[in-house]
């Protein structure tokens, strides 16, 4: 397997990609393994959240050499689908409508660093090195490019797109692609500890609508027909089941249904 999926009593799942000889590179399994966990978790109403993480010395190392090798001989058609495919992958973890948590060391390069872009937060431990490593291979990193530009931002991908260099973990954290660097694996679940205990007092439909009112409204101008649909989705926010009941909590100073 290249893929360990596990649910504890809580609704926390955790993703580990398997593929430690391999440092979790990609390859077309990995791929279609994430892509299925993520659509299939995104629609359980038992998941509160998700922890993403990798065994072995590494959390992702990018593309598995075979598969590369493999892509060589492939016609510009058939990689146009295959990369597709990798993109498939990438966009069920960032629209989950669950909060997605990742947890990463050692080496994270290519398609890994696009993996962490698509988490809604990351820790990660102090021995991480980042790589955007693709020119170096006559290559761009273009299949990862929307997630990681949108994490970001252009100012730093025109430096790191285009030199390719390694950097640390505090460098990520400066930049905004990490929200936090600890200082071994256990110290990082400290952290993922205390995250989920406020995702966790959240009403999980409140969490997922705003998650997607962050993808709605990132980079939109604000204009009369912005202001008109958020207004609207306030309204029925409120008037949810969820709205009602953590209205109605919060006054009579007692716990919502969710936190119980």
């Amino acid at each position: 397997m290249s893929l360990d999926v596990t649910i504890d009593d809580r609704g926390i799942v955790r993703v580990v990609l398997a593929r430690p000889a391999q440092h979790n590179a990609f390859d077309e399994a990995l791929i279609a393994g994430l892509t299925r966990a993520f659509t299939a978790l995104g629609g359980d109403p038992a998941v509160r959240a998700i922890i993403l993480s990798g065994q072995g010395k590494s959390f992702c190392a990018g593309a598995d050499l075979g598969w590369m090798r493999r892509a060589a001989g492939w016609s510009e058609a058939e990689n146009r689908a295959d990369a597709l495919l990798l993109s498939n992958m990438l966009a069920a973890i960032d629209s989950c409508p669950k909060p997605v948590i990742a947890r990463v060391h050692g080496n994270i390069a290519g398609g890994g660093v696009g993996l962490v872009a698509c988490a809604d937060m990351v820790v990660a431990v102090d021995d991480a090195q980042f790589r955007l490593s693709e020119v170096r291979l006559g290559l761009t990193p273009a299949t990862i490019s929307p997630f990681v530009i949108a994490k970001i931002g252009a100012g730093a991908a025109r430096r790191w797109f285009l030199t390719a260099e390694a950097f640390g973990a505090a460098e990520a954290q400066a930049m905004g692609l990490v929200h936090a660097v600890a200082a071994s694996q256990a110290a990082a679940d400290a952290v993922i500890t205390g995250w989920l205990s406020h995702l966790t007092a959240a009403a999980p439909g409140a969490v997922a609508d705003a998650k997607a009112l962050i993808a709605d409204v990132a980079s939109r101008p604000i204009s009369d027909d912005l202001r008109a649909i958020t207004a609207a989705r306030i309204a029925a926010r409120r008037a949810s089941d969820e709205g009602r009941e953590g209205l109605a909590a919060f006054f009579t100073k007692r716990k919502p249904e969710w936190n119980r």
